[in-house]
């Protein structure tokens, strides 16, 4: 079998519980004087706001999520052959776990994956 390439994306998620939800986006535009900009969350169903922060090469998304009791911190990955990579990842135990939060772009080639510690991967497959 042929070892698909795997490289990191430029996304980063910080899912947040609602109650610490203005003090962390406030932290990074007030007091990191970081460019933090609202964006439209309406693609991500389980997020009821979201913000952007340039962070460095990576764009940290700030998710507010409305029933989440702590924060969890979730990364995105691509590879050029997504049936390739998720075959190999399963032979290692790791399966896609798709219904950790719904995409809605059916065209899209992805699956949520999580690390043998349980932060969630977006696994998508680029040109």
């Amino acid at each position: 079998m042929t070892k698909p390439a795997i490289t990191a994306g430029v996304n980063i998620a910080m899912k947040i519980p609602k109650a610490q939800y203005e003090a962390t986006v406030d932290f990074y535009r007030d007091t990191l004087g970081f460019e933090v900009k609202e964006e439209d969350a309406s693609s991500a169903p389980t997020v009821s706001r979201t913000h952007s922060v340039r962070f460095g090469p990576n764009i940290l998304w700030l998710d507010c999520v409305d029933n989440y009791s702590q924060p969890d911190l979730w990364l995105q990955l691509h590879t050029d052959d997504l049936d390739a990579a998720t075959g190999r990842l399963a032979d290692i135990g790791i399966q896609p776990c798709d219904e950790v939060e719904p995409l809605e772009n059916p065209g899209s080639r992805t699956h949520w994956i999580k690390n043998p510690a349980g932060i969630v991967h977006l696994l998508a497959e680029s040109d």
